[in-house]
């Protein structure tokens, strides 16, 4: 079969690979039929996450048809499936407390020595990252594994096409996550940095959760237009003291929440982001951390903080001493997709919630290479590629 997959950084190739196959009885095949570019994969493509191997499938936002199922799978041939990024047993501790993306199984034992020991416990299972979370092969393929097909995947209706339920898989739930731990109240205002598809999406689950003013701070025009299009106020942060901006806009309280949905890859040329940046391409130092360093400082005092950007590593110059002394709550973490998919897919059923506004760019899997060089060197026209296997190259929507 055809996949994508990774040799270095900004080196990434659709080669013919082995197809995937039934390993233990809770696996299902999936046929892809969509496939997105995430902004956490250009961590990947940056070479910033470690324990990449060349050769490994990338791709953990997917969909497709059942093709096969194990004995103990409660998926059926023919059926269509969302399948989420986060890869859990269904049975273990976190399990059962709806803390999928912690599950205790589903990273192999002999992977979870290295984020042990970074983190002082295994991370769970993800598809297409890192063997950090188990170098499970991604679904930017013809076809893909899924592991524990009893507890991840949800069967989506006929009339829901592809479009519309695809970021069921990650950036939907991750966005409406982020908007719940940020613990929103009625009359809040909310301010949100990057206005990737996570923030994006973390803006319109914050306006649907009852937030009166929602403010979207990044720098590239169309993000910009489609974050005030869902009824955000803006602010680009090339031209504007972001923090002045928002106690003006708070009426010089400050916002009540914020939403770091930028991560490890902070954009701007504050002084202590160029030094992260430095730091980052000689392996000194893992996460450029700017955006989440300036909400801490820009949310007011008992205030909330909430972090569905990607963090991996370590960080200089943190706040610690801002947010003990501002009493603020921070929360964060990968996304217990599992916990949100069936209510989120009522949303899109009866409209509540619009999934396809953000797709910019639909591209054959043979032409993946050029999504990901297009998606992260052209960010302002580039907002989401969904990659679709079986459609002719040269073809494009």
């Amino acid at each position: 079969m055809k996949a994508l997959t990774w040799h270095g950084t900004h080196d990434v190739r659709v080669d013919t690979v082995d197809d995937p196959e039934i390993i233990n009885p809770r696996d299902a095949i999936i046929k892809v039929t969509s496939t997105a570019i995430c902004g956490s994969d250009l961590h990947l493509y940056d070479g910033v996450i470690p324990a990449v191997r060349p050769g490994d499938i990338l791709g953990h936002e997917f969909m497709g048809e059942v093709m096969e199922t194990g004995k103990d799978s409660t998926l059926t041939k023919g059926q269509r499936v969302v399948v989420p990024f986060t890869i859990s047993c269904g049975g273990c501790f976190h399990c059962k407390m709806q803390q999928y993306s912690c599950c205790d199984n589903s990273n192999p034992a002999e992977k979870q020595d290295m984020s042990a020991t970074l983190y002082g416990h295994p991370m769970s299972a993800l598809f297409g990252y890192s063997h950090l979370t188990g170098g499970y092969s991604g679904g930017q393929a013809e076809y893909v594994r899924v592991p524990f097909s009893d507890v991840g995947p949800i069967v989506v209706p006929d009339h829901l096409d592809d479009d519309r339920v695809l970021f069921l898989s990650d950036i939907l739930p991750t966005g409406w996550m982020g908007a719940e731990n940020a613990d929103i109240q009625p009359d809040d205002t909310v301010a949100v940095w990057g206005c990737g598809p996570v923030g994006l999406f973390a803006i319109q689950s914050a306006l649907v959760m009852g937030a009166s003013k929602v403010i979207a701070i990044d720098h590239y025009p169309n993000r910009l237009a489609l974050a005030r299009q869902l009824g955000a106020e803006v602010i680009d942060f090339r031209g504007t003291d972001v923090r002045e901006a928002l106690m003006e806009m708070s009426g010089g309280i400050g916002v009540d929440a914020v939403i770091d949905a930028v991560g490890m890859e902070a954009h701007g040329f504050a002084p202590d982001n160029v030094i992260d940046i430095a730091k980052q391409k000689i392996g000194m130092g893992a996460d450029r951390a700017a955006a989440l360093k300036q909400a801490i400082l820009a949310v007011r005092p008992g205030g909330r903080v909430s972090i569905p950007g990607v963090y991996g590593g370590m960080t200089d110059k943190f706040p610690l001493g801002a947010m003990m002394e501002k009493a603020l709550q921070v929360r964060g973490g990968q996304t217990h997709v599992q916990r949100y998919t069936k209510d989120l897919l009522e949303k899109i059923e009866d409209g509540t919630l619009d999934t396809t506004f953000l797709i910019s760019h639909r591209l054959p899997l043979e032409d993946a290479a050029r999504g990901y060089k297009c998606f992260r060197e052209e960010q302002d026209s580039w907002t989401k590629v969904v990659l679709k296997p079986g459609m002719e190259l040269g073809q494009t929507k």
